[in-house]
């Protein structure tokens, strides 16, 4: 990734410990990058179960909104990996918003 080769130097566990205590925007958006294939993978594994009239890409800007929630959330001294909790945070918020927009109860 271009222009975080300080990060790639540092383990992950140090950067997450870094973000943690610093709320850094740059590591932040390092993650955002990082993981964003994570959240095509959730948004296609979704897409097979929804109607065809959900927009792929929706679900992508979704998860997106749940991949940043993840990464805000994510606390390393849990001991859990990221992907495990960003996968259920990023299903979780396409869900959300997909009912949200359904006009059904």
């Amino acid at each position: 990734m271009r222009g975080y080769e300080e990060f790639e130097q540092i383990s992950e566990e140090e950067l997450w410990d870094r973000y943690s205590k610093t709320k850094d925007q740059k590591i932040r958006n390092y993650f955002i990058e990082k993981y964003a294939p994570l959240v095509k993978y959730v948004a296609g594994r979704v897409a097979m179960n929804v109607p065809n009239n959900v927009d792929f890409n929706d679900l992508v800007s979704y998860g997106v909104l749940g991949l940043i929630d993840a990464i805000d959330k994510f606390d390393p001294k849990r001991e859990i990996k990221f992907k495990t909790y960003a996968v259920t945070r990023i299903r979780g918020s396409i869900f959300d918003q997909l009912r949200a927009i359904d006009w059904l109860p």
